[in-house]
């Protein structure tokens, strides 16, 4: 039996992690304590900052010697034993592309991008921060375009987050992909640059 949690169904029936792949494959779900939450479909606007930010990270890492793969609501990834999350974007360093299992990942992403709604924003800053912490993520980002603001975290020495600091003008930058800088006011652009003038403000 399903019932729903706000926007979220969640299926009542315990299940493994394997029977929770074979009965969701393709579906935009999350595994979480024996349990599936099937997540409603994003809207228009969040489905085009996804897209933007997958396409521009993508570029970037072709471009700089083929550094990893760019993912859109693809897979999940299996955090732990109890735990299977699916960002909205994450990418995969080619060193740990083993990870991918096809239906899965089998651990943590190298950057996860969580693109926040106002049904996910507790999840997303709460439960889904933690999650990610403790499973090693090394960077984690959460866009807000309702608030306009991002948040950027990089697992520090001590295995915790730590605030990266996006300056003045506000500047997404990560190590996970060497170089990438990506000023956060195309994030509000309605519609996102195209990729003609991402090029030539990257001087590429």
């Amino acid at each position: 039996m399903a019932t729903h949690v706000g926007p979220v169904q969640v299926d009542a029936r315990e299940m493994s992690f394997e029977a929770f792949l074979e009965a969701y494959d393709g579906v935009h779900a999350e595994w979480v304590g024996g349990q599936a939450y099937v997540m409603s479909p994003g809207n228009e606007p969040q489905g085009r900052l996804s897209r933007f930010l997958a396409a521009i990270i993508q570029y970037w890492a072709d471009a700089n010697g083929g550094l990893g793969e760019t993912y859109v609501n693809a897979y999940p990834l299996r955090l732990s034993e109890e735990v299977a999350r699916e960002p909205d974007v994450f990418f995969i360093r080619a060193e740990n592309a083993e990870r991918v299992q096809g239906t899965f990942v089998d651990g943590a992403a190298d950057l996860v991008i969580e693109i926040v709604s106002p049904s996910t924003r507790a999840v997303d800053r709460g439960v889904k921060y933690y999650e990610y912490e403790q499973a090693g993520v090394p960077e984690y980002w959460l866009v807000d375009p309702l608030r306009e603001r991002v948040e950027a975290y990089r697992l520090g020495p001590r295995g915790v987050y730590e605030v990266v600091a996006l300056g003045d003008p506000e500047v997404l930058r990560s190590d996970v992909l060497r170089g990438l800088w990506i000023p956060v006011a195309w994030l509000w652009q309605q519609p996102p640059p195209r990729m003609p003038a991402v090029f030539a403000e990257w001087g590429v």
